[in-house]
């Protein structure tokens, strides 16, 4: 675990999947701590992978690799590459052991760096390869819910079963969108079977850009909307004061929290990539959303977590 701290913020990042495991400021503590009794995870990244291929194989250049959901980086160990004191970075390199997953090399590198309440999260995936490479990659950090204060989130039994059985209300979602200042529904795809996406549905904004959430938002597992429609996603209060934001260039963003089990947290996702549709029987270079690398070359993408 490596912890770094400019005075306002700080976080610490474990070595296995380079994962964010907390973000404090001023002593609250932002990130949910991986209680298994909810999810295990803290804010694991997501490659080659995001969400799940049909049936837990795909297809690629004539043969089938089975995989599981969200892929394997969050669960392999990754070298610190880089340490100073608002900065860290991770290195994850393809081996014979990913090879039999994934058919291609690659090095995937995770950086995070403190600016005043912000982290930023950076990923470069470099093709180290002699042929194109087709990847998908994304982000699964999670939030404790604004509604509970530092006593509740550092007490597991009233995280888990007062504050949140006093209400069926949770707070609002704040989208940045580019459909303008009127009412508007929001296009999002839904998951209907095995984690891949069955349907298209709707979610509805108020004119201010808000979408309020309560318990029976992610009854249906995440919302998953596409085509670079938000770039911004605030989680607020029930008084609609902002808490915390996340800050992307991403064509998806998921949003998500364990459905039916009234969890004390939510997570805000961005993504480049998607899960499979249900009966997706294609090649995984033809799935939807997927990114493309040619021989030595390299994507670069970040995302900001800001403490409002």
């Amino acid at each position: 675990m490596k912890t770094i701290s400019n005075g306002k913020i700080s976080i610490s990042v474990k070595q296995h999947g380079a994962e964010l495991a907390s973000l404090k400021c001023d002593g609250r503590e932002y990130l949910w701590q991986a209680d298994e009794a909810f999810w295990k995870r803290h804010s694991p990244v997501l490659f080659p992978i995001v969400g799940a291929v049909w049936n837990g194989e795909f297809r690629s250049h004539g043969n089938v690799y089975k995989m599981g959901q969200h892929g394997f980086a969050r669960d392999m160990e990754f070298e610190l590459i880089k340490e100073s004191e608002d900065e860290v970075r991770f290195a994850l390199s393809s081996s014979e052991e990913t090879m039999a997953k994934y058919p291609y090399p690659f090095r995937l590198e995770i950086g995070y760096k403190l600016m005043g309440k912000r982290v930023r999260v950076m990923w470069e995936v470099v093709n180290t390869g002699d042929e194109e490479m087709a990847f998908q990659i994304g982000a699964h950090p999670a939030f404790f819910w604004p509604m509970l204060d530092n006593d509740t989130i550092a007490d597991g039994v009233k995280a888990m079963e007062m504050p949140l059985a006093e209400t069926d209300e949770r707070g609002f979602f704040c989208l940045d969108t580019k459909l303008g200042d009127a009412d508007s529904d929001v296009q999002v795809s839904v998951i209907t079977d095995k984690g891949c996406v069955g349907s298209r549905s709707s979610i509805t904004l108020d004119n201010d850009g808000y979408l309020p959430i309560d318990i029976h938002t992610f009854d249906n597992d995440a919302l998953i909307i596409e085509d670079s429609i938000v770039s911004k996603v605030t989680l607020c209060n029930q008084d609609r004061k902002p808490y915390l934001s996340l800050e992307f260039s991403s064509p998806l963003v998921g949003l998500w929290s364990p459905p039916h089990k009234r969890a004390p947290f939510v997570c805000i996702e961005p993504w480049y990539g998607r899960t499979d549709s249900v009966d997706y029987s294609g090649s995984y270079e033809d799935k939807a959303w997927m990114q493309k690398l040619g021989a030595k070359e390299s994507f670069n993408a970040y995302y900001d977590i800001v403490v409002e």
